[in-house]
């Protein structure tokens, strides 16, 4: 029997491609990354509504919107807001951008200001804390098996 059978270096098996499954295409196109900066999609209307106080704060925070000439990479179908017809803007979404270090510093803020919330929260809970039945405040999560 193994003097009719072939080199198995001699078989040479086709490799076909497997079949691409469907995506559903992103919403909202990814930029062309530029070092030292972030990119930003902000609310400038709901529902054909615009959103003019929503617009206002952002550009205040540092955004600045993405001129449309910047990334041609991103299809534009047409101009949703005329305020915004050189930039980019989609489905009531405009393109910012704000230099890394801005966007690291109002992290930083945000985080501070989250801290300070959990430490009031703590503070108010041991303020109701009792020697005879004390309160625990563990942040801590841990996963048990049950014996089956």
């Amino acid at each position: 029997m193994a003097e009719n059978r072939l080199n198995r270096d001699l078989e040479k098996r086709e490799r076909t491609p497997r079949k691409k499954a469907w995506e559903r295409p992103e919403v909202l196109p990814n930029p062309t990354p530029e070092p030292g900066y972030t990119y930003h999609w902000v609310r400038i209307s709901t529902q054909g509504q615009p959103d003019p106080t929503n617009v206002s704060s952002k550009l205040r925070e540092g955004w600045e919107p993405v001129l449309a000439t910047d990334h041609p990479e991103i299809f534009l179908t047409g101009i949703e807001n005329e305020r915004f017809k050189d930039n980019i803007v989609i489905g009531g979404l405009l393109l910012c951008k704000a230099p890394q270090e801005l966007v690291d510093e109002r992290n930083e803020y945000y985080q501070q200001q989250a801290k300070g919330q959990m430490t009031s929260v703590d503070n108010n809970l041991m303020r109701e804390n009792d020697p005879r039945m004390p309160l625990f405040n563990d942040r801590k999560s841990t996963v048990t098996f049950g014996k089956g």
